[in-house]
């Protein structure tokens, strides 16, 4: 193991405050938003949250603290940090070469669809959404709406421009600094956001029909279980607490890099995962209710954003109001996730290449605009491209190599380093250093052959419904 796991020049975080935000506002993101209303909604309501809780403890915290201890332990990126960890002669390190594309991978999507709130918050803000709701018609209403979302796909200009402003804003977040610049923006819109969220949670509860919408979310339904199937249920669950968190290409890891040393990691895992989950529960409080009220279907799935939600906001007599609140709660979710991996594409250049944080700040704006092209692309000039078949497209393609490979695998990697390559015990006494919780005795027994054997469930059972195979 190198001995050089001291970086006396490593920024750091300003405060316990600023760290949990930062970490927590790159896991909140759209999955949290809309992947979690909806599933919830779809396997049992009320125990569907419990057995995901459950999850969550036995899979999502677990996980996100392999990459707590890593990044604190190593004061590195994730393309350092095992080298410095890792016994000598090892080749643990050889998985950074993944671990590098993999934030390449996400932006290249993640950026597109952010581009895409931004322009339907700027519709709210002007009279462009206003002027569709004013047709006073549901008929209309919503094939105007349909209209312009495919009007926004098809125009590659557009398409581009919003992607190409989304890169250069977190470009230049982070070209200001850790403490000095992405903390600074981060923690106040991250407080935004939880109040913006709040607010549009009691709001939506005030409407009529909001009763009904709390029941179908949140109401035990052991009918819904039955037609889904347990097993079914239960890996949903486990799917969204793996991914709910984002773990596996090191973008939390990096934040940990530079954190102080005060706290215990399970104590401040805990808090993130907490505020990940209040606001992915919260999310469902102001979509369900706010869909049943307007007569707007609830299982939409996917679509929930750009379908349901703006119906609901066209028939809303606030709904301008309203429906601009919530797309810059989306607007934020989603960059401080697109800024949190940015600077961990931006840190893992500095660290590889030797780049000043000027010059990767640059070099990685330039690199990601050319490469979020061809999913800004694969809904209008490439959208002969099916990669997957009819319906598929670029997107889904990357996609489906984060969702069903980078994540699921870095994950399995993080586990299996901190519980046989850099060593248990060496892993225990990074989570138990500071105040706070320490790590019960059976833990190491738990990681080391429980919880990758849950990962791999995850990931087989991910490619089998993927094949059709088994259809989840």
């Amino acid at each position: 193991m190198s001995t050089n796991n001291k970086d006396i020049s490593r920024e750091t975080l300003s405060s316990r405050l600023g760290f949990i935000l930062v970490v927590a506002g790159c896991a909140i993101g759209l999955g949290n938003v809309w992947r979690f209303p909806y599933i919830t909604g779809q396997n049992g309501g009320a125990i569907f949250v419990i057995i995901f809780l459950i999850c969550l403890l036995l899979l999502g915290v677990p996980c996100l603290l392999t990459e707590l201890a890593i990044g604190r332990a190593a004061r590195k990126s994730v393309v350092e940090a095992i080298d410095v960890l890792e016994p000598g002669k090892s080749k643990w390190h050889l998985a950074k070469f993944a671990m590098f594309m993999g934030p390449y991978v996400l932006l290249s999507f993640y950026t597109v669809v952010t581009g895409w709130l931004i322009y339907y918050l700027g519709s709210f803000l002007t009279a462009d959404f206003e002027n569709i709701r004013l047709l006073n018609d549901k008929a209309l209403i919503s094939e105007a709406l349909k209209d312009k979302f495919g009007g926004l796909l098809s125009d590659p200009v557009t398409m581009i421009s919003y992607t190409l402003g989304v890169i250069l804003l977190s470009a230049i977040v982070c070209i200001g600094g850790v403490k000095n610049s992405i903390e600074r923006v981060t923690k106040p819109m991250m407080m935004a956001l939880l109040v913006l969220l709040i607010a549009l949670a009691g709001y939506s509860l005030s409407l009529d029909g909001a009763q009904e919408g709390f029941s179908y979310y949140l109401s035990p339904d052991v009918s819904k279980i039955e037609k889904v199937g347990l097993i079914n249920v239960i890996f949903q669950a486990l799917n969204q607490a793996l991914f709910t968190l984002g773990i596996g290409i090191g973008s939390i890891l990096i934040f940990a890099s530079y954190q102080n040393k005060q706290r215990s990691l399970i104590s401040e895992s805990l808090v993130i995962v907490s505020l990940d989950t209040f606001v992915a529960i919260l999310a469902g409080l102001v979509i369900f209710p706010s869909c049943i009220s307007y007569n707007v279907p609830v299982d939409a799935g996917p679509t929930l954003l750009f379908q349901s939600m703006l119906n609901v906001f066209a028939n809303m007599s606030a709904g301008r109001y309203v429906g601009g609140f919530f797309f810059l709660f989306l607007s934020f979710a989603a960059f401080t996730t697109v800024v949190a991996v940015m600077e961990e594409i931006v840190a893992n250049s500095m660290e590889l290449f030797k780049w000043t944080r000027k010059k990767s700040c640059i070099i990685n704006f330039i690199s990601m605009g050319l490469l979020s092209l061809p999913c800004a692309l694969g809904f209008n000039l490439w959208s002969d491209f099916h990669p997957f078949g009819p319906n598929s497209g670029v997107l889904d393609l990357e996609d489906f190599i984060i969702s069903n490979n980078l994540l699921p695998l870095g994950a399995l990697f993080f586990v299996l380093f901190c519980s046989w390559g850099w060593g248990y015990k060496n892993f225990e006494k990074e989570l138990n250093t500071g105040l706070g919780i320490k790590a019960p005795k059976w833990f190491e027994y738990y990681l080391k052959f429980v919880l990758p054997f849950l990962i791999l469930i995850i990931f087989v059972l991910g490619y089998l419904d993927f094949l059709g195979i088994y259809k989840i």
